[in-house]
Parts: C-alpha cells; structure tokens; sequence
C-alpha cells in the first residue's frame, strides 16, 4: 500500500494557502491528484480482485472437466463435457476423440455455422444428420450425431483413429480412394489437429 502521508501534507499545505489567499472556491492545478489517486488505487484493487475471481471460475471449470473424465482441450463447458461423454458412451467411442473432434470443428460453439453449411458443435451437415437421425440445431443431438459418425467410420475402417478422422472430414469415400488421408491441405491439417488435442 502506498503511503499517502506525503499527499495529506501537501493538501493540508494547499488549505493553508488557500485559507491565506481566499481561494477555497477555486481549482487549482494538482488539487484532485488525491482523489484520482485514490480512484487509481480502488480500480487496481478491484481488477486484481476480477482476476482473482476468473482464476477460481477456470479452476471450477477444470475440476468440472476432470470429474466427467473427458479430456477437454479448450471445451469449457460442464454440460458440454457431461454430453460428449454420455455420447462417446452410447456409441462405444472414446469421450477424448468426440472431445478432440468438437474442439477441431467447432471450438465447443453450438452456434457455429461453416461456409459449407455444416451445424453446431461437431459441425454436421444437414443431410449427414438427417441420416444419423438427429437434430443438428439441438446440442444434445448434435454432440449425439457426431459421436454415432464417428464410430460408423471406425467401424468402417476397422478401428483405425487417424482414417476415421479423415473420413469425419472428407468423407469415407476420399479415404477409400487414396488408401488413407487424403491429399488435401485442410484434411491433413484437420487429422493433425485433432490427433493432437487426442494423444
């Protein structure tokens, strides 16, 4: 804390003055540096108090996670977590890669929309959802449709992670063609990206 007995002198200095000079009804250059000190003072006092506080939300977050038992790269949110997990469940896939496949495609955001038109968290088109049988626009089902995707592709390519996770980006029949990850930039960027947030 700062010591502000120099200031009090100072303003007990500038009253005297004044009291001399009949000058209490006038500004004086330097008269309110107290007062903006003091207002300096409160708002570093209440932004450490802020950080303090987003600290300990991060950490509620984090336990959060780690009691659901999903790995969560950047998905900061319970309920979401509490889904991928209840969904990499139903569907035999492990919580982790629905976890990676979300933060990849989506960010963990409901609300995102592709230029290609795919929806939601696990970023589903809207006729691959309609053929998994879910609602792209309802984040329980979409977070549902992508697990069940996922495991149709690695049932497709007989269990193997990277192939499936090419296929949930190009689809099965570019995997198919070029025996593994396709050539193309964003897939391959995509397969890195996810297997990375995975292992």
């Amino acid at each position: 804390m700062m010591d502000l007995s120099g200031v009090q002198q100072i303003q007990a200095r500038i009253a005297e003055i004044e009291g001399q000079f009949s000058l209490q009804n006038q500004q004086l250059p330097g008269m309110d540096f107290a007062a903006k000190l003091q207002r300096e003072i409160d708002k570093n006092t209440a932004s450490a108090a802020g950080k303090a506080n987003a600290t300990q939300r991060v950490q509620e977050t984090n336990a959060a996670h780690q009691s659901v038992g999903v790995a969560q790269e950047g998905l900061a949110n319970p309920d979401l977590a509490r889904m991928i997990h209840t969904a990499a469940a139903k569907y035999a896939v492990d919580p982790k890669l629905v976890s990676a496949v979300a933060e990849v495609e989506s960010g963990g955001d409901q609300n995102a929309v592709s230029s290609a038109g795919a929806v939601g968290i696990m970023q589903l088109m809207p006729e691959t959802a309609a053929g998994l049988g879910v609602n792209p626009y309802d984040m329980k089902s979409n977070v549902e449709g992508g697990a069940k995707y996922l495991r149709e592709m690695l049932d497709t390519f007989d269990g193997d992670v990277k192939k499936a996770v090419a296929a949930y980006n190009a689809g099965p029949d570019a995997v198919k063609a070029y025996g593994g990850v396709p050539p193309y930039a964003e897939t391959q960027n995509y397969v890195t990206s996810v297997l990375d947030i995975y292992h």
